[in-house]
């Protein structure tokens, strides 16, 4: 009977080690990347997310140009989307972080609101009217009123 006893635990001990290794073994089998067998650089992985959440319907959009932006906005529980229609005084950035500077007039007052193309709450960006400029940034339309901030039109585009 006490010989019995160590060959026991041996089995036992070297069931929990054959157990562990499949384990650690499936693990390995896991943690190892789809794509090519190679795994990806941190930079590499930022990248293929970014361009996976990249919107592919965006019209081209340039300073001066007047756009609708349909702004998804949440009350309550329901979801509607409202049209926000002035001139794009700026462009900034690119891929996914490009943003659009939009200017209109309110009840007499000047209101600019800035717009990540690719976010989730930019239902539609549709462009109204080409401008003609000769500017990269239109800040200067802060400064004026009535039909001085009008745009020129632009007909080749």
């Amino acid at each position: 009977m006490a010989a019995d006893t160590p060959d026991k635990a041996a089995e036992t001990v070297t069931e929990v080690e054959t157990a562990a290794e499949s384990t650690a073994a499936t693990a390995v089998a896991e943690k190892k990347p789809a794509a090519g067998g190679k795994k990806l650089s941190p930079r590499e992985l930022i990248a293929s997310f970014e361009a996976e959440q990249l919107k592919s319907d965006l019209p081209e959009i340039y300073v001066g140009d007047t756009v609708k932006v349909g702004v998804r906005i949440r009350e309550g529980n329901k979801e509607r989307v409202q049209p926000y229609e002035g001139v794009v005084i700026a462009k900034r950035h690119g891929g996914l972080n490009e943003t659009i500077t939009v200017r209109r007039i309110f009840q007499g007052i000047g209101v600019e609101r800035v717009f990540m193309l690719h976010s989730p709450q930019v239902a539609s960006v549709k462009v109204e009217r080409r401008g003609k400029v000769r500017r990269a940034k239109l800040f200067y339309l802060r400064d004026r009123v009535g039909k001085a901030t009008r745009v020129k039109q632009r007909f080749d585009r």
